[in-house]
């Protein structure tokens, strides 16, 4: 193949999801800009957001980039099975890794704001809303990634090409709504 050729198919390949991707994007700012009142209420909740978000591209994009790895190996078949080891084990250890890290995150921001003499809620707040987050956010991040790498390899795509931008638009989309859903909750169950 000619490397105009190789600039085209990765063009075709990309462009689509790249478009989706920026009204991902839009969408989760819409998200974050509605909510004042968890941000008001949550203090601190603001500065943790980004390091969250950045969390669940990081771990669920590179989920991603072992699977294409290991389907183009040839290490995992190009279906999803309830028996597969390796696919199983990679799947676990991003929820893990995702979830580590949040609360890594929050404990973190809670210090920094500390520290800075800054108006933080309470650390269980911070840490609530990071693994609630990254609990619904995971679930649907791992169904996503796995599906979007094992079809697209399936239909004759790059899974390559595809996991950075839906891992970056899925993260981004379904991060900030699963913060707004956990900051509802752990609100909900402070105010008890």
């Amino acid at each position: 193949m000619t490397v105009r050729g190789v600039a085209v198919n990765a063009y075709r390949e990309a462009l689509p999801i790249l478009s989706v991707s920026a009204l991902g994007g839009l969408f989760a700012g819409l998200v974050l800009g509605g909510m004042e009142a968890e941000l008001r209420e949550i203090r601190g909740l603001l500065v943790l957001v980004p390091a969250l978000l950045a969390t669940r591209g990081n771990v669920y994009g590179s989920l991603g980039a072992r699977l294409g790895s290991a389907l183009h190996q040839g290490l995992i078949e190009p279906y999803v099975s309830a028996n597969d080891d390796r696919l199983r084990a990679a799947v676990v250890a991003a929820v893990a890794s995702g979830l580590f890290v949040s609360s890594l995150a929050a404990v973190m921001a809670f210090g920094l704001l500390a520290v800075l003499g800054q108006p933080v809620a309470p650390i269980w707040m911070l840490v609530g809303v990071a693994l609630i987050s990254g609990v619904i956010g995971g679930a649907i991040l791992v169904t996503t990634v796995v599906t979007v790498v094992i079809v697209g390899y399936r239909r004759g795509l790059n899974p390559d090409t595809l996991a950075g931008p839906v891992v970056t638009t899925t993260g981004d989309v379904v991060g900030t709504a699963t913060l707004l859903i956990a900051a509802r909750i752990v609100l909900a169950i402070g105010g008890a």
